[in-house]
């Protein structure tokens, strides 16, 4: 049960283009509730042109406490922080940011850790695994430097954007834990297939992968929550793979959002 708020009710926003397709509000807002802290998360829809602006008057909101970041703003947002976590510095990227004592603001990126928590809730143990990924965006490279450090044998990385999957490529070839390469749609011969782009939320996208040369054996996960079951997961399920959805990812970071949020502010 989430309390009526007040004026006294601290404010976090979830920003992003769209919007509607987000769950946490209602989530993050019921876990604020549960610990005793009077606040609740609220959607803002901001145009990539729009940004700026609105990130110049939050930080002026006196009452406002954190920001959960979504598509397309998770780079931009990143370059607004005054400090973040080493794995945001690392990526260029927040998916999270709190209100620092000073009045600025401290950024993390946890998409990675839900994604790969999710698979683990299904049995599934990336170590040692051949992974695929399709998308090296925001959520993409955070999924991509999680699998990383999970310990994945290889990792192909497929993006429209060539120099934004090479440059991804090269800082987790740097790490020296894994063989990062580019990859395609084909995802034959992979045990784990990762879709973090937004292929699947309108009517009509393409498929992220040719699924007819999927194994039955591959495990396959998607960033997307609504539809709740995307085009790929259904298809992925049709032929025997066991499968984790953008909701499976929500439900493991939910709390790690929740920690981050609430931690004490930084000087």
């Amino acid at each position: 049960m989430i309390p009526a708020p007040t004026g006294a009710t601290r404010l976090y926003v979830i920003v992003g283009d769209p919007i509607a397709q987000v769950r946490s509000p209602a989530g993050v807002s019921a876990a604020f509730a549960a610990r005793g802290h009077d606040g609740i998360l609220m959607p803002v829809q901001v145009a990539p042109a729009d940004l700026s602006d609105f990130l110049s008057v939050a930080t002026r909101l006196k009452n406002l406490d954190g920001i959960v970041v979504t598509i397309p703003h998770k780079f931009a947002c990143y370059r607004a922080c005054t400090s973040a976590t080493d794995r945001a510095h690392f990526l260029g990227v927040v998916n999270l940011m709190r209100r620092r004592a000073d009045g600025s603001w401290h950024g993390d990126m946890v998409d990675g850790l839900g994604f790969v928590g999710a698979a683990r809730t299904k049995g599934i143990a990336p170590a040692g695994m051949q992974a695929l990924l399709v998308g090296a965006g925001g959520a993409g490279s955070a999924i991509a430097l999680e699998l990383v450090e999970a310990g994945v044998s290889e990792l192909a990385i497929h993006d429209g954007l060539a120099e934004r999957r090479d440059a991804l490529i090269c800082r987790l070839n740097g790490l020296g834990k894994a063989a990062v390469r580019a990859g395609t749609m084909d995802p034959s011969g992979f045990d784990f297939v990762a879709n973090a782009t937004p292929a699947g939320m309108k009517e009509g996208d393409p498929l992220p992968v040719d699924v007819a040369r999927l194994a039955p054996s591959a495990y396959c996960g998607c960033v997307i929550t609504r539809p709740e079951v995307s085009p790929f997961i259904a298809a992925a399920r049709s032929i025997g793979c066991v499968t984790g959805t953008g909701t499976d990812m929500y439900r493991q970071h939910q709390s790690i959002m929740v920690d981050f949020l609430l931690e004490a502010d930084e000087a």
